[in-house]
């Protein structure tokens, strides 16, 4: 039995599950920023670096990074700040990224192809280890040096694999089915990219990304800052107007 069905919440990356080990989901969704800021100041060659520089990078007051950092056990030094390879090991060790994560994505078309080949994966801890899809044109093709592998033989390569992760990028009708049987196949996290939101058992994760739908934020957002500009503008124009 795969337990009572839910409808999972469309939430956009950035948001999260359960956090672990007591530390707040919201403190949870901002360690990967933490992270991302960490590793650019060590590509620079930065050693350590204060909270009120780490935090105005990461775009987050400074008490409120320090609040989430100390979940993790570390406070810095007095003076001196953080160390930035300790640290960003503590924050890769808190998302698990310090382990090897098998993933294999559903969907072979122009956005699985992308994925398949994003290096970022890789360096992060998620290894892509099998793709598969439905079409016959595309089954037998290798793409970033994976051979791409029949749908119909996807709980065969999730045993094969052990892939822990699926990543959906089907078209919205086969989606259901696909993650159906992901979850069949011991599938317990999944990625959806379709444009459908998923019914899954209450120990699946699934986290939702909606292109459509950020940019529909943005094209708000973009929206209000014209009204606003042009409001401004009425304004100014009458009160020069109205002075003369």
């Amino acid at each position: 039995m795969l337990g009572t069905p839910r409808t999972a919440p469309e939430v956009p990356v950035g948001d999260t599950g359960p956090a672990s080990r007591g530390i707040p989901e919201a403190t949870v969704a901002r360690l990967p920023i933490y992270l991302r800021v960490l590793g650019a100041l060590a590509d620079a060659g930065t050693r350590t670096v204060s909270s009120d520089e780490l935090a105005a990078l990461a775009g987050v007051g400074s008490a409120k990074l320090r609040r989430d950092l100390s979940h993790l056990g570390s406070y810095g030094t007095r003076g001196v700040g953080y160390d930035v390879d300790h640290l960003a090991y503590q924050v890769s060790r808190e998302l698990g990224l310090t382990q090897d994560w098998p993933v294999l994505i559903v969907g072979v078309g122009n956005l699985g192809s992308a994925l398949a080949g994003y290096a970022g994966f890789a360096s992060r801890g998620f290894r892509v280890c099998a793709l598969v899809d439905a079409d016959p044109a595309v089954i037998g093709t290798t793409v970033r040096g994976l051979p791409v592998q029949p749908a119909a033989d996807l709980e065969d390569v999730v045993r094969r694999t052990g892939a822990c992760i699926g990543v959906l990028a089907t078209p919205a009708p086969v989606a259901q089915p696909m993650c159906d049987r992901l979850v069949a196949a011991g599938v317990r996290s999944i990625l959806n990219f379709a444009p459908v939101v998923l019914t899954v058992p209450p120990d699946v994760d699934v986290r939702k990304v909606d292109l459509s739908m950020e940019l529909q934020i943005l094209a708000f957002k973009e929206q209000r800052k014209t009204t606003k500009a042009m409001a401004s503008g009425e304004a100014l124009g009458a009160a020069v107007g109205g002075a003369q």
